[in-house]
């Protein structure tokens, strides 16, 4: 049982020094204002919206993790310069994170004309804007019944679009949805479906 124990730790100690990719964006006035991503190679994701939160904590398809770190290595795991420094209206400073083990570099900047940069940014933001969806729906199912169906509703929007991430989250949510006849049958039916078409998909946005 020891040895098990020492072993159980030593993995767990492996994971937490493996490579991370971590995005922060600071925008004061924009809503949220601050944004932090954390994402390692297992999947596991961390989320927050401020420095001092405790981190949201998820697991993301392994599909956008394969994108996100072969990004991240496309950009020379962020050791160069990424800012264009062109005079273009300020749209909050975004930051790119490497970490493994002892090996740390990032980069700032506002905007950046790097093809690489731009998608690995969008990878982000649609991780960001899936979470704050889940979150939108986890508050209308315990406060605002008549707001399930719209909460239901833009997750679907966003996943018709092809930029919904961490699907496994959405799952218990849904499923309560789906079975609980406190909510209206527009929601109960359309979170059904979705539920249903996110344990149908294989490999979700790759």
């Amino acid at each position: 049982m020891k040895i098990l124990l020492l072993l159980a730790a030593a993995i767990g100690l492996a994971a937490a020094d493996g490579p991370r990719v971590t995005f922060t964006k600071s925008f004061p006035g924009s809503d949220p204002a601050y944004v932090s991503i954390v994402i390692d190679k297992t999947g596991n994701v961390e989320y927050k919206e401020a420095k001092e939160d405790d981190p949201e904590k998820f697991q993301m398809e392994p599909g956008t993790v394969t994108a996100i770190f072969d990004l991240a290595e496309k950009l020379g795991h962020f050791k160069g310069q990424l800012e264009s420094g062109l005079k273009v209206a300020r749209m909050g400073d975004k930051t790119f994170r490497w970490e493994n083990g002892a090996e740390t570099s990032e980069s700032t900047f506002n905007y950046s004309q790097d093809l690489n940069a731009k998608a690995l940014q969008d990878w982000f933001e649609n991780i960001g804007e899936s979470e704050r969806l889940f979150q939108d729906l986890r508050q209308a199912i315990k406060h605002d019944r008549l707001g399930v169906n719209d909460a239901v509703l833009h997750i679907d929007a966003l996943w018709g679009q092809k930029k919904l991430t961490g699907l496994a989250q959405f799952l218990p949510q849904l499923d309560r949805v789906a079975k609980d006849e406190v909510f209206i049958n527009m929601a109960r039916d359309r979170a059904a479906r979705m539920a249903a078409e996110f344990r149908a998909a294989k490999a979700p946005l790759e």
